[in-house]
């Protein structure tokens, strides 16, 4: 997973790219938020639009990022996720759950 990093004004926005599943590369995702958080970022966009597969590992990084940046008193959305993420988020109720948004600038405004 190829994980880039950008700033939009306060927020911080995460560019996944690749699968999100157990090993290496959710590892790589739930240190790359936990860095953030312990810079003093707490309010960051992560943009689905690159997730090509994710499992139960995953879908339980993308969870615990959220708790994570509230707990931290900061705010976590998601945006742009394929139709067939959005399709695994719903499955299993997390759209009631996680902020996902349709787009970056919709995500942008939330935070």
């Amino acid at each position: 997973m190829n994980i880039r990093i950008r700033k939009a004004g306060p927020a911080t926005i995460l560019d996944l790219e690749g699968p999100l599943k157990l090993g290496k590369d959710e590892e790589s995702f739930r240190s790359q938020v936990q860095q953030l958080v312990d810079a003093g970022s707490t309010h960051v966009a992560i943009n689905l639009a690159g997730v090509t597969d994710l499992d139960s590992s995953g879908i339980g990084s993308l969870v615990r990022a959220f708790t994570t940046l509230k707990r931290a008193g900061g705010k976590c959305t998601y945006f742009s996720a394929t139709k067939r993420i959005m399709m695994l988020l719903k499955m299993v109720r997390l759209d009631t759950v996680l902020d996902l948004a349709e787009d970056e600038a919709t995500a942008l405004t939330r935070i």
